[in-house]
């Protein structure tokens, strides 16, 4: 599976996370804004989709920062990250259980989603 995933910053350079809703797979574990690549998208569509239909905001996607593959029990993923800014809206938290801005150097005061772990580390540098 295809994935794609925003490295959102606020204007103090803090960073978008989302903690995962309880009934899904990886639950209440915190991951960056993103989703599945679907047919005929470039992966800055799907970024940009995806941050309309879950966050309500509209994104300015910029330079892909990074990717990982990870492989789950039951399914593979490989996730594109990729900087961006938020054009128009606040990010309001519609399909997870919360979201917040936080300081890069925060970042492992979260627990995230396995396949995040790396650009976490990355991100925290």
């Amino acid at each position: 599976m295809i994935v794609t995933a925003a490295i959102l910053r606020n204007e103090i350079g803090e960073i978008l996370i989302c903690q995962r809703p309880e009934h899904k797979s990886c639950p209440l574990l915190w991951e960056f804004p993103g989703g599945k690549l679907e047919a005929g998208e470039t992966l800055q569509e799907c970024l940009r989709r995806e941050c309309q239909e879950e966050l309500n905001i509209e994104i300015e996607v910029w330079e892909e920062v990074g990717t990982t593959n990870y492989d789950y029990p039951t399914f593979s993923v490989k996730i594109h990250f990729f900087d961006a800014t938020i054009i128009t809206g606040e990010p309001i938290a519609s399909e997870h259980q919360q979201i917040l801005f936080v300081a890069p150097s925060q970042l492992d005061k979260f627990e995230f989603c396995p396949a995040d772990v790396e650009i976490v580390q990355k991100l925290k540098k």
